[in-house]
């Protein structure tokens, strides 16, 4: 487990079993604020000319992120309460938010505003900068989360990057890839 902080960066670890052709680092740095906004930066670097990015559009909820390159957050309290958010953000604007009541069940779509995501690429590195609102009932409370990226590649190559992972196929609801713990922010 990584120490107390609002906020962290981090450097994600490839699963062994997917590795990348081409991305040769992955980073994210996560920001909470008293008012409830987060801010995720994720830092692919590397070889990124086999990356495979969907085209550019305008902000839409989107399922099945997770089968494209896309960033994702998964958040829980650290209290006995199994329930857990997860959100995907896609280089392309396209977004999904979803509450689960424990381990891969009882999905919902999570009710939030559309994150504002932004993406840069150039000279081997590609940035995606995510800033929304939490849900009310998260805003103020510690939080267990797990940082990840899928990373699609020519010919069907897919690595799946996470703070840790579990033993295995990749799975990022799994309980140990929520590895970062961040602080509960006061009500100021």
């Amino acid at each position: 487990m990584l120490a107390n902080n609002s906020m962290a960066q981090v450097q994600l670890q490839c699963h062994p079993a997917r590795m990348s052709s081409g991305v040769s680092a992955v980073d994210v740095r996560i920001a909470l604020t008293e008012d409830g906004l987060l801010t995720a930066v994720y830092t692919l670097s590397g070889s990124l000319e086999g990356l495979w990015l969907p085209a550019s559009a305008a902000p839409s909820r989107r399922d099945g992120l997770w089968q494209e390159t896309c960033a994702e957050l998964f958040i829980r309290k650290p209290e006995a309460d199994e329930t857990y958010l997860e959100i995907n953000f896609s280089p392309s604007s396209a977004w999904a938010a979803y509450q689960f009541d424990g381990y891969r069940s009882g999905m919902n779509v999570l009710d939030v505003a559309a994150p504002n995501i932004k993406t840069e690429l150039s000279n081997g590195v590609m940035e995606v900068t995510v800033v929304m609102t939490l849900p009310a009932a998260w805003q103020l409370s510690a939080m267990l989360v797990g940082a990840s990226v899928v990373v699609s590649e020519e010919k069907d190559n897919m690595s799946y990057w996470a703070i840790a992972h579990p033993p295995g196929k990749p799975d990022f609801h799994h309980k140990d890839c929520f590895a970062l713990h961040l602080e509960a922010r006061s009500a100021a």
